[in-house]
This record gives structure tokens, sequence and C-alpha cells, in this order.
């Protein structure tokens, strides 16, 4: 990696931590960000004995350390998984709009979470609630479908792994329409779910899905190799020694497991997968061992700001996380679809 990337990961590992500050500070108690610092910096070993948090209010401690700060590294997590993921994918797939939701992932999970709804599972362990159980085995089980579909003999079809993925997210929609039709009690909890949001966020949930992210992220990049040599085509990469087939399962197990937890706990949020890869492409070009781990930073910070805005564009309510994405996403999917068209007609 050269000095100059060095230097922009740097800058943006800086823009995460000063975004995170802010977004603390904000919401329906403004919080001033000097007393923010000092409450997460009484936490900290070190400086715990030379903080005195005794000129701010109890109340506003609790809200930053047990209900805004969870939320924010939540989210922050479940940004870096979805755009590392997306540039995965995107690579093993050469397809600049291969994400979790193409792959059917996302439906799977909001398939498995709207069957939980309907049935009342409403308890769970370790800080996870059935719903989010269900939705983790829902992600799954369609990913082993899917992947078994478009599997012909001891090869993966890129096509038919995109296409097997699409008609599985209808189905599941299908499925999903159904039980919302049948079940108008649980209607807007079904519809929140599916929408998207890190209003339960809690630091069970981070504790739990924090290392097996770390290792998944740090497996992906160390690949990145491999993906740069896939994206040139598969004969090339094969004449240099990669085992293409090997690193495509490899990759599409450990990054539909990465998102399978996402949507567990932050239900469907789509696009930030496509965005953010797309647009630090541009920025730091196509080198998978720069563009992992960039977009993982960058899809934090995305997602961190989407979830701010959720929470505060509309005073005294708070919108589905997912609908932001979508106002940002919607246009720039349209982009690069006649970006494309472009491309092939000239």
């Amino acid at each position: 990696m050269s000095k100059k990337n060095g230097f922009k990961i740097i800058i943006l590992l800086i823009a995460l931590f000063l975004c995170m500050i802010i977004a603390i500070t904000l919401g329906a108690v403004r919080i001033p960000v000097m007393d923010t610092i000092n409450i997460i910096g009484s936490r900290i070993g070190i400086l715990n004995s030379k903080i005195d948090l005794s000129k701010i209010k109890e109340s506003n401690i609790f809200i930053v350390l047990n209900i805004r700060l969870p939320r924010i590294i939540l989210a922050a997590l479940v940004g870096a998984i979805l755009a590392s993921v997306g540039a995965s994918y995107q690579a093993i797939f050469k397809n600049p709009m291969a994400d979790p939701f193409v792959m059917g992932v996302s439906s799977g999970a909001a398939f498995g979470a709207t069957i939980s709804i309907v049935l009342g599972l409403n308890q769970g362990i370790f800080g996870f609630g059935f719903t989010s159980i269900a939705a983790f085995l829902g992600a799954l089980a369609t990913t082993a479908i899917v992947y078994n579909l478009a599997r012909i003999g001891h090869k993966i079809s890129t096509t038919s792994i995109l296409l097997a993925g699409i008609v599985m997210s209808s189905l599941l929609s299908s499925g999903i329409s159904i039980m919302m039709i049948f079940n108008q009690d649980e209607l807007a909890n079904i519809v929140s779910w599916t929408m998207g949001s890190f209003n339960g966020a809690n630091w069970n949930q981070i504790i739990i899905i924090v290392f097996p992210v770390l290792i998944g992220l740090l497996f992906l990049s160390s690949l990145a190799r491999e993906m740069n040599a896939i994206v040139m085509g598969e004969e090339d990469a094969q004449n240099m020694g990669v085992n293409v087939e090997l690193i495509k399962k490899l990759i599409l197990v450990v990054a539909s497991l990465l998102s399978a937890l996402a949507v567990s706990v932050s239900g469907i949020i789509g696009f930030a997968g496509i965005i953010v890869p797309h647009l630090f492409r541009i920025i730091f070009g196509s080198d998978h061992k720069v563009l992992i781990p960039v977009s993982a930073i960058g899809g934090g910070i995305f997602l961190l700001l989407c979830d701010t805005l959720a929470r505060t564009i509309v005073p005294g309510r708070e919108l589905p996380v997912g609908v932001i994405t979508s106002v940002l996403g919607g246009p720039f999917f349209l982009y690069l679809l006649k970006k494309a068209r472009n491309k092939t007609m000239m």
C-alpha cells in the first residue's frame, strides 16, 4: 500500500471517529461535545481517574453509554460489513451491481424475521431476540439454496448464482407479502423490521458480532490479490496460479455469513453495498488491497450518517434507516445502469 493511500486511510479513520462523536451529541436530547468526550473517556482505563463527571447529568451519561454509543458502534459495524461484502461480491461476480440483496441474503433474513414476528417469538438469548436469530438462519438457508441452484458440478456459474438470487428474492418477498396479508396485527412490526433500524441496539449484540466481523473482514482483505486477479479474467487468474473456484466459494461463504450477521441485528438496509465500494473505487482505484479496507471504513461512515439523519431529520419521530439509504442509493443505482448502457452502446 502506498504512503498516499495510507494517509487517505488515516484521514478516513479520523473522519469516522469525528462522525461518531458528532452523532452521539445529536438526538432528541442534545449533549455537548465535551460532555460526550468526557463520558466516553471516563470508561477508558488510564483516563478514568482524571475525568470528573460530577457536573454532567446522570441522564446524559446513561443516554451516551447505554443508548447512543452502542447504536452508533453497531451502525458502523453493519456499514463496514455491507460495503466490504459488496466490494467482494462485485469482484468475484464481475458485476458492479452485486450486493447482499441481489444474492437473496437480505430477503432470506426478512423471511425468517417475518416468520418469527408472526409466531410471536419475542424472547431471546444473550441480547439477541428470536427475530434476529430467525433472520440469521433465514439468510444462511437462502444462501445455501442459491449456492446449490447455481452450482454446476464443482463450479459456480456467475450468471446462474445472480439469477438464482433474484428468483429466490422474488419468491421470499411474495411469501412475506402473503404473511402480511393474513397477519394484519403484525403489519407494523414486519414493515418496521424490513426497512431497517438500529433502534434496539445494545452492547450484547456488539459483543457477539464484533469478533466474527473483524475476523471476516480480515479474511476478505487477505484475498485481495486473488480478487484483483479474478477481476482481470478467470482464465488469466488461473494462469497466475489462483484456484478461482475455491476462492469464489470461500469469499461467497464468508461474505454471506457476514451479511447474515449484519441483517440479523439491523434489518434490511439497501444500497450501502453498492454506493460505498463504487465511490471509493473512484477515489482509491480498483486495487482490492486498498478497496476492501477503505470500503469497510467508508461503509461505517455512510451508515452512521444515514442513521443519524434517520433519527434527527424529523423532530419527534424516527425514520427507518433503510428509507434514507434507499433515497440516496436509488438514483446512484440508476446512474450505474445508465453508465453500463452507455458503455454497451459505445
